[in-house]
């Protein structure tokens, strides 16, 4: 609860994984040997934490004291096992790993002065940090001008964290916690047992050998703040991300690329299509009907089934799970269900959501084929490649490494769930008789004419992705950043609006390419519709390899395996997504068409 014991003499403090914006890796608060709390038990964690590697622990920073010693820790370079543990110690300096801790569910921010007098709050602070052997300090050494030895790390073993709170005038006697803040500092205790918190900073050599103890210590102290409502006390710490702005900037600038676009499509298409259908019905003569050209031409074999049909409505079924998975999350997420205090809440509405929705993707799959039908199979590929990413994590002992318990959960809910739903599903599809076509099929395919460049398959469908990608790519820095860089990410508001725009270029692009094609007398529309605007994805992996290169400072093999692993994931997923709306787009396009000209 937002109340808590006015007697200022003890605060809840949790502390979650760390993690670095070098490392892909998150490792548990256990992992480090830092001062942790035995004696209580861990906070219960929802599905979404788990899979994103968050792991909460009760810590022992309580009391509301001036320079409280929390305990010291000693390491002795002789023995294996102390010198592992300050190995890694090191190895989380140099790679800037940052702590998280949390009370009453709000990060602790660690906020400083930036360029223009701007103050940026970070959700988190640094295990140390450290200078180079030419004397560059690194990352967070330049707070202090006392961080001045070469090859040295400095570790923050002392925090000063500062509880601002508000009363509550008609409530019972009780305060609330609006802000929570915190400034690492690094002091060499002398006399660890009755600190006094000044003094040079705790220094560590980087060829240090012999005995090393370093002191943890914190201090506390209440502050009265009467200007922040608790209900806007989230937005100091947003109100620092960066480039918020830009977000306004680029959605007016994709939303009139839109509205351009569309106003061409849909003139293209109704004055086109218009003077078509009037020009075939009313074609009386015999004569007339011989010069027949364009896309009635190809009337009796638009509706031919295509090669590999059992594929491609297998991917239809999985695209139309992951499409209307998406649309209810970003519908939550906007009416503001999935906010970011609500940790986790977005991954485990997606799951459950995914698992749910088999139905509509066994019957969607089974009204484009009559024959038994298997649609695992993207999950089949994501499980293999999650179950890799997984060993590898496990390999490196990170905390993104999923416990086995939930991989079991996951599975069952999978099959217990998902797999029936989905056949349930199938069974209503096929019991509906098959799709009506509204243009008899011949008997004999026809010949397709030699096309032109434009109109081959590879062209058209490598130009499709360009402008559903255009739309998004803005929105897409944001989210690689949140899932990569470790930003909140919060504008769903923007990204549903995205979302819409996504969907309507993809049709339109798919329709218009689909147009030229028939007039061409070229009448394999399915893969070709569905992969015009699936490409967008191809560009998606591209982008992700670019932001790889050009924004993450990730080092580490393992690291590099799992980056490009978990963007699989995401590209096969797009994919499927982009692919369905492409055919969908198309299907109703033809059918439409086709029903409105005279056929004899």
């Amino acid at each position: 609860s937002p109340l808590f014991p006015y007697s200022h003499s003890t605060i809840e403090l949790f502390v979650n994984r760390l993690d670095s914006v070098e490392s892909v890796l998150p490792y548990e608060y256990t992992a480090f040997d830092f001062c942790y709390d035995e004696s209580e038990k861990r906070p219960s964690e929802n599905l979404g934490q788990v899979l994103f590697g968050e792991r909460i622990e009760p810590s022992p920073y309580k009391k509301n004291m001036e320079c409280q010693s929390v305990c010291p820790k000693s390491y002795n370079t002789e023995k294996a096992e102390d010198k592992a543990k300050l190995e890694f110690l090191k190895k989380g300096m140099l790679l800037n790993y940052q702590h998280h801790w949390i009370v009453d569910n709000m990060p602790v921010t660690w906020c400083y002065d930036v360029e223009d007098n701007q103050k940026f709050c970070n959700p988190g602070f640094p295990i140390g940090c450290y200078v180079t052997d030419t004397g560059r300090a690194k990352d967070a050494c330049v707070v202090n001008a006392d961080f001045n030895d070469k090859d040295t790390f400095y570790i923050f073993n002392h925090v000063d964290i500062t509880i601002f709170y508000h009363v509550v005038e008609n409530e019972a006697a009780g305060a609330r916690l609006v802000a929570a803040k915190l400034e690492p500092k690094s002091y060499k205790h002398t006399n660890w047992e009755k600190p006094d918190c000044t003094g040079p900073p705790m220094s560590l050599g980087n060829k240090f050998s012999g005995e090393i103890k370093i002191p943890y210590t914190y201090s506390v102290k209440f502050v009265e703040d009467k200007t922040i409502r608790w209900a806007s006390r989230w937005d100091y710490i947003l109100e620092s991300m960066p480039h918020t702005n830009i977000q306004w900037f680029s959605i007016m600038n994709s939303l009139v690329i839109v509205l351009f676009l569309s106003g061409m499509v849909a003139m293209i298409m109704l004055r086109t299509l218009h003077k078509d259908i009037a020009r075939y019905n009313q074609m009386d003569s015999v004569e007339d009907a011989q010069e027949e050209f364009g896309w009635k031409l190809v009337h009796g074999d638009v509706f031919r089934p295509p090669r590999k049909g059992m594929l491609l409505s297998v991917f239809l079924g999985s695209g139309t799970q992951i499409f209307i998975m998406t649309f209810v999350t970003l519908f939550f997420a906007c009416l503001g269900f999935l906010s970011p205090a609500n940790r986790g809440a977005l991954m485990t509405c997606a799951v459950v959501l995914w698992v749910l929705l088999g139905t509509p993707a066994g019957y969607v799959a089974a009204r484009w084929v009559n024959e038994e039908i298997n649609n695992s199979f993207e999950l089949k590929v994501v499980f293999a490649d999650f179950f890799v990413m997984n060993l590898i994590l496990w390999g490196e002992g990170s905390s993104a490494a999923m416990p086995f318990g939930t991989l079991v959960a996951i599975l069952a809910l999978w099959f217990c769930i998902s797999v029936p739903l989905t056949f349930i599903g199938a069974y209503f599809g096929f019991k509906k008789s098959g799709i009506e076509h509204p243009v008899r099929t011949n008997q004999i395919p026809r010949q397709i004419p030699e096309q032109s460049f434009y109109t081959k398959p590879l062209p058209g469908i490598v130009m499709g992705g360009i402008l559903p990608f255009g739309c998004i790519f803005i929105q897409l820095f944001f989210i690689l950043n949140s899932i990569w860089s470790h930003q909140m990410y919060y504008m769903f508001g923007f990204l549903f609006l995205v979302f819409i725009i996504l969907l309507i270029t993809c049709s339109e692009a798919t329709i218009l390419l689909c147009y030229f094609h028939l007039c061409a007398e070229d009448y394999h529309w399915q893969w070709r519709s569905f992969l015009t605007s699936g490409f967008t994805a191809v560009y998606f992996l591209v982008y992700a390899i670019h932001y790889f290169f050009s924004k993450l400072q990730i080092s580490g093999l393992a690291s590099t395996i799992l980056y490009f692993g978990y963007t699989m994931i995401m590209a096969l997923i797009f994919f499927l997504f982009t692919g369905t709306i492409g055919f969908f787009a198309c299907f109703w396009f033809v059918t439409k068409i086709y029903s409105v000209v005279k056929v004899d």
